[in-house]
């Protein structure tokens, strides 16, 4: 029972994602996004798009790292992806050591292996960790959209800004960075991304 009650402990712990709130406004809903939401919808997104990711892609290690990859977020909570080069350092080093603590509750086999799963996501070492996070950057582009530019708006971001991140889109899926890139000049048409 040691070895379930670790697994338990697990599952209790990453329940806690639900309770932390990203930047991102939900469009319709006008209440910011949790990151539990987040894992999931990024997940629907790989079934849905799957198509789209590299040949040879294995989608359920690409569906493990996108329901992996914020329960970080437990401890270090979510930073805005335009924050300055200073928090983001910061973060980095929080969600290192939350990913320390929180894959070490799992049985030590387990807690390995998921732990490597979120490296190779953060550090984007594979053809399938860059497709989970052009998935999971162009979620938020999508959301901002819904939500009449959303966190855009709020926090002044240019175009410029949003397609210098499109390139980590582009590197896991050419078809969905050319998608990213639709959804900039759509937004700046619109008037809800400035120019």
């Amino acid at each position: 029972m040691v070895r379930l009650d670790r697994q338990m402990a697990f599952v209790t712990e990453v329940g806690k994602l639900k309770g932390v709130d990203r930047q991102t406004m939900l469009g319709g809903l006008g209440r910011r996004e949790n990151s539990a939401e987040h894992s999931w919808h990024l997940a629907m997104m790989v079934l849905a798009l799957a198509e789209h990711a590299p040949p040879g892609a294995d989608l359920g290690r690409v569906l493990a790292m996108v329901l992996i990859h914020d329960l970080v977020e437990i401890d270090a909570g979510d930073l805005f992806l335009y924050a300055d080069e200073e928090q983001q350092r910061r973060q980095e080093v929080a969600e290192r050591s939350a990913a320390d603590r929180i894959f070490a509750i799992l049985p030590a086999d387990q807690g390995t292996t998921l732990r490597a799963m979120w490296d190779e996501f953060t550090e984007r070492r594979t053809p399938d960790a860059r497709f989970a996070r052009a998935i999971d950057r162009l979620q938020p582009m999508l959301e901002n959209l819904a939500a009449d530019g959303g966190t855009w708006r709020r926090h002044g971001i240019a175009a410029g800004q949003v397609l210098a991140k499109v390139r980590l889109i582009e590197e896991g899926s050419p078809a969905l960075g050319e998608l990213a890139r639709k959804v900039v000049t759509e937004a700046v048409a619109g008037g809800i991304l400035a120019p």
